[in-house]
């Protein structure tokens, strides 16, 4: 099959994308009733499943996953004797953090300087939608030549593991010959590129009790324990002096072997203020994709609006922890744990709760099903060759999937580039980027059928 059939297809089935990536975006879908009820979950879910069944697909279900959550679920038989290959995405999305610095609405897909802006725009409604062009795409130039199961996440970035539980009760869902997970992304826009390791995390939630109520700092203070000072002397104690994570037990001098991350290209795609030094040693690679990090993400105490002369006696903060491959995340939680509970200081009533938990992942890329893709980039994004990268991010689901079904080949890719800005506010998406990938996607699957044709 020639590439520019599949490409053109795609070219013209763009428009409807939009509509319908705005559609989806719409819902205010995260997995969290204490951010956004959840209706806005099960109607984004009803909203994929209405159109899996609308491009032929069978057994379309919605399933109900031990965390609460619903995952969406679908089948499109291929031809007989054809290999089954499982694509995958996710509709919650993080929360939109402060809403009045997103330049256009968050749940509103807004197009501004060629690229379309909104919560879940690349991580990962863009997949789904990725995956329904590129099929799309394949029916309207002679047909899927493999047969589709798609399995779209309700609450992976909670890291409830709902999903993950689920397949485990149910292993013969998803069992397939290749896996491909659409929510990672290029190294850069339009260097095609596949994923070659996820961290792990852990996340946790860590409280500090000192007094049974707030006190007047004038008439106690310099002597009633205050339990926001000793929270932050845990939290202090989590970073060396050079900002390297530190957690006793945890080895944090991995290095990085492949691509590397140029330090200013890095600065500019997080965006680090001028003057502000980077954390941690090593090449960036080796700090973002081969050792731990640990990032505070929440943190509960008196606001500074309304604030009182008033000794805290009680202080939460919620932390994430990245887990590079080759370490356990049951591990790593276990000594952050101790970590913090050796360093709380002033005997302070310590309560630590975890609240979600991946594995890191490594992928075989030497598997035929990378030779296919690498095929399919190539005629994507003409000119250039197939990178391949680490994530700093986790999709606990992987390490599932590889031991639920070993013999599949799982392939990461997606449309969460660095200038994507995903969790972060005004995250969006390179509509060209979702138009190459759903090419190379397309692409991959007819190269995949033929592959496994050829091996027969």
């Amino acid at each position: 099959m020639s590439a520019n059939p599949i490409a053109e297809t795609v070219a013209t089935l763009m428009p409807r994308a939009k509509t319908e990536l705005a559609e989806l975006v719409a819902f205010h879908s995260v997995a969290d009733p204490a951010v956004a009820p959840k209706s806005e979950c099960e109607a984004a879910a009803k909203w994929v499943a209405d159109a899996l069944r609308t491009e032929g697909f069978q057994d379309v279900a919605l399933l109900d996953t031990p965390d609460g959550s619903q995952s969406v679920y679908g089948l499109l038989p291929g031809p007989e004797g054809a290999p089954t290959v499982l694509l995958y995405a996710h509709y919650d999305v993080q929360p939109m953090l402060d809403e009045s610095a997103w330049i256009t609405p968050p749940f509103e897909l807004t197009e501004r300087d060629g690229r379309w802006y909104g919560r879940g725009a690349a991580d990962c409604k863009g997949g789904f939608i990725m995956h329904l062009l590129a099929l799309r795409a394949l029916k309207a130039n002679g047909g899927v030549p493999v047969s589709v199961k798609v399995i779209v996440e309700g609450s992976e970035e909670q890291g409830t593991g709902g999903l993950e539980r689920y397949a485990e009760a149910h292993p013969e869902l998803l069992g397939s010959d290749a896996i491909v997970i659409g929510d990672t992304g290029n190294f850069r826009v339009g260097l095609p590129t596949v994923t070659a390791t996820l961290r792990g995390m852990t996340m946790i939630r860590v409280q500090v009790d000192t007094l049974e109520g707030n006190l007047h700092s004038g008439q106690f203070g310099g002597a009633a324990p205050d339990a926001l000072a000793a929270l932050i002397r845990v939290l202090d104690s989590l970073r060396a002096e050079d900002g390297s994570t530190v957690v006793e037990g945890l080895t944090a001098d991995a290095s990085w072997e492949g691509l590397q991350y140029p330090e200013e290209d890095f600065r500019k795609d997080a965006k680090v203020l001028d003057g502000v030094g980077l954390i941690g040693h090593g090449t960036v690679a080796d700090r973002i994709w081969a050792r731990p990090a640990v990032t505070v993400i929440g943190i509960d105490c008196p606001p500074v609006a309304g604030a009182t002369p008033s000794i805290p006696s009680s202080a939460r903060a919620q932390i994430s922890l990245r887990v590079p491959p080759g370490q356990d995340a049951a591990e790593a939680t276990k000594l952050l744990f101790a970590h913090i509970e050796k360093h709380t200081p002033w005997n302070a009533r310590l309560s630590l709760e975890q609240v979600g938990q991946g594995q890191a992942f490594r992928a075989d890329v030497n598997s035929p099903a990378y030779t296919s893709m690498a095929e399919a980039m190539r005629v994507a994004y003409p000119g250039e060759e197939m990178q391949t990268s680490g994530m700093g991010g986790s999709i606990p689901l992987c390490n599932t999937l590889a031991a639920l079904y070993p013999q599949a080949e799982i392939l990461l890719i997606g449309l969460s580039e660095p200038e994507a800005q995903i969790h972060a506010v005004n995250e969006s998406v390179s509509p060209q980027e979702l138009e190459r990938l759903s090419v190379a996607e397309a692409l991959f699957l007819v190269n995949y059928a033929r592959s496994k044709q050829d091996q027969a």
